[in-house]
């Protein structure tokens, strides 16, 4: 029986891996591809050194499939320029998976999702904040100092939309979701602004707060944000796919099964902050393509 069993989980990784590499028989060899962002630390980078790097690794080895990426920064035109795109010779898709997108993004097919994180505010140790400990609190500063604050976010996200309900406008300092420039990443809110002072606080999307705010050689403070009525601040994350590969999603969702303890593991390492149970209450949508 034992033997049965191995072989038939032998034979079962050997059909994914055929269903992960079917998109044409141009392709040049089975391969795990994914389209990614060559510089969005700490999602995804050239060196492999994000998280959805780290994920994607676990998943290729898992198919023992080698792993593959087709390079475009994440801006207006991400699905177009890769997922949706064909290779230079019209025979086959440049990719098949995108890691990290909000689940129900209308765009693609997404999966279950494989975690749930939140946006966070966050601020350096020691420079009079110290004694907020949740954003309820720090909308709730006396007025004294709150009005003297400058909090940098990224336009447009909940967080923006969060400071005017509490009539905080003036303390907003924003900044471009979508860059032009593709050596911009969204750490540098912090690395650059907020430790040096040029902010007091920023609020970001969990995964960017907690990996560098970790990294930062000044001690700095992260705060997940509890959503409320009208303000979403957590969302579930899957991988998506092209409407019409039911046969990849279900792969995919089969390796979000079988990996939940490693992905777990990758996620802790890059200190996200991670809610529980992880499901999907998304309803909004991502504004990477036209």
């Amino acid at each position: 029986m034992k033997v049965r069993s191995s072989i038939y989980r032998q034979g079962l990784l050997l059909i994914v891996a055929c269903v992960l590499s079917s998109n044409s028989s141009a392709n040049e060899g089975r391969a795990f591809r994914v389209c990614a962002d060559p510089n969005n630390l700490p999602l995804s980078a050239k060196s492999l050194d994000g998280l959805e790097n780290k994920i994607a690794e676990i998943w290729a080895k898992k198919l023992g499939l080698p792993l593959q990426y087709t390079w475009f920064p994440q801006r207006r035109g991400f699905i177009r320029n890769t997922l949706k795109a064909l290779n230079e010779s019209g025979s086959a898709y440049k990719c098949d998976v995108v890691m990290g997108v909000a689940a129900g993004f209308d765009q693609l097919a997404t999966t279950m999702p494989y975690y749930r994180s939140t946006y966070a505010l966050v601020f350096v140790k020691g420079r009079g904040l110290d004694d907020v400990t949740s954003g309820r609190q720090f909308v709730n500063l006396n007025p004294e100092v709150r009005d003297q604050l400058k909090i940098g976010a990224f336009t447009p996200t909940p967080g923006v939309k969060w400071l005017a309900r509490y009539g905080m406008t003036e303390q907003l300092v924003p900044f471009l979701a979508m860059s032009g420039d593709p050596e911009a990443y969204p750490g540098e809110i912090i690395e650059k602004e907020l430790a040096s002072g040029n902010l007091d606080a920023a609020i970001v999307w969990g995964p960017i707060a907690g990996f560098f705010a970790k990294r930062s050689e000044v001690e700095m403070v992260v705060i997940p944000l509890v959503s409320e009525p009208g303000i979403q601040f957590d969302f579930a994350i899957s991988a998506g796919v092209r409407y019409g590969d039911g046969e990849r999603k279900d792969v995919l969702e089969g390796l979000i099964r079988s990996t939940a303890a490693p992905m777990r593991e990758v996620l802790e390492a890059y200190n996200v902050p991670l809610l529980d149970p992880v499901r999907a209450t998304n309803t909004a949508q991502l504004p990477d393509d036209d």
